[in-house]
């Protein structure tokens, strides 16, 4: 059993290896969106459409890979994804239309779609052996990984051309997934030893995210509809995070005049307190369960979103979004592992493909309502989707058996 347990923690570090990279490689893109957009000549609106390219490729692939991880097991659909990441990664800077932007944004958001599903998928494997809640900790490092990269991006812009910069993200990406990528090929992924299983909860006896003959049974109505449920938890969360990304620095030099600097920090600040709640997220699900989480989670964040909306002063409103971070940090990845652990790889692409679309709603939807009403009023509805996701947490209380 020695020898059993450092080979489960070999596994969840390449997992988190994972995470963290995704995370680099996609803030590092991030930061280079404005190069990019001078260099191809693309105005606000065209680019706006080159990169739909992100988010239709994600979509389109996350329901195509759960079915892969199914057939060949999530760890080496994991590494293939790693690589074709590394390698997409380096394509933006060789366009020179909006039109090929769009092009090359269509794989990269297909790799970037792929490899969300794949290692959640094997997460939830991991998960179920350990039987502790250590989901959150892996989108910790998710969310570190982006904080890294968008900090060394930021650093190198001024000296590296996207070009170089985009292909040093290539050359280190592909170094970690050699690296990781042998750990968590070294090993299939973990079956739990049989367990009682809450009937209320309606999981599968077998493990998701197994070849074909380890499979869950194929789920029944009910399952679906509570993957489905999990789901519109995640879509409520991953909706404020892409309001905040985009309209959060807007909101505060705007409404509340504050100086450009400062209002920068309020997406840092919103980020850098999701990645503590994430890192303190174990710990939490361990003392409160799944269900207290989601509904103190969600009414932290709805609270917090209300300050940060309507506050009259900046530093208010940053506490706010700080309070915010924290009480979204964890409902998502438990609304994943949820979904996988009823319904395997295809409930994690669902839940997946749930959030993803949120965080694409987020921005437009609050842009329309900033137009009828407010941008403050407008983001007022990150609070109402945070407390709807508490709600249907507390309604979920029994699937989730704690």
């Amino acid at each position: 059993m020695p020898g059993h347990s450092k080979d489960l923690t070999r596994l969840r570090i390449a997992l988190t290896t994972f995470f963290a990279l995704d995370g680099f490689i996609f803030a590092g893109w991030v930061v280079r969106i404005p190069a990019i957009k001078e260099q191809t000549g693309a105005s606000a609106s065209t680019l706006g459409l080159a990169l739909l390219g992100v988010s239709a490729g994600a979509v389109v692939t996350m329901m195509f890979t759960g079915r892969l991880c199914r057939r060949y097991g999530s760890h080496p659909v994991t590494v293939v994804c790693g690589i074709l990441l590394s390698l997409s990664v380096a394509l933006p800077p060789l366009a020179h239309s909006t039109w090929a932007l769009g092009a090359v944004l269509l794989v990269f958001g297909a790799a970037y779609g792929g490899i969300n599903v794949a290692f959640n998928s094997a997460a939830v494997d991991l998960v179920a052996v350990l039987r502790r809640p250590i989901m959150p900790s892996f989108h910790a490092a998710f969310s570190l990984g982006g904080m890294i990269g968008a900090g060394l991006g930021g650093l190198v812009a001024g000296s590296l051309s996207p070009t170089r910069h985009l292909l040093g993200l290539t050359v280190i990406g592909l170094l970690v997934t050699a690296v990781a990528g042998r750990a968590l090929l070294r090993h299939d992924s973990p079956v739990p030893q049989s367990a009682p299983v809450p009937q209320s909860a309606a999981l599968p006896q077998s493990v998701p995210g197994q070849p074909e003959e380890h499979a869950p049974r194929r789920a029944d109505p009910r399952t679906r509809r509570l993957v489905v449920v999990f789901g519109l938890i995640a879509l409520c969360t991953a909706y404020g995070e892409g309001a905040l990304a985009d309209w959060g620095t807007l909101h505060l030099e705007q409404d509340l005049d504050a100086h450009p600097g400062i209002a920068a920090a309020g997406y840092t600040c919103f980020a850098l307190a999701m990645t503590i709640g994430r890192l303190c997220g174990t710990t939490l699900l361990e003392r409160l369960g799944r269900t207290r989480t989601v509904v103190a989670g969600g009414t932290m964040a709805a609270v917090g979103m209300l300050v940060g909306s309507l506050a009259p002063s900046v530093w208010a409103a940053l506490l706010g979004f700080a309070v915010t971070g924290i009480g979204l940090a964890n409902i998502f990845p438990i609304a994943v592992e949820r979904a996988g652990a009823l319904a395997g790889p295809s409930g994690v692409a669902i839940a997946s493909t749930f959030g993803y679309g949120g965080m694409l709603l987020g921005p437009p939807a609050i842009g329309f309502m900033a137009d009828w009403f407010s941008l403050p009023i407008a983001l007022t509805s990150v609070a109402t989707l945070a407390a709807v996701a508490a709600v249907i947490g507390y309604g979920t209380r029994r699937a989730t058996a704690d």
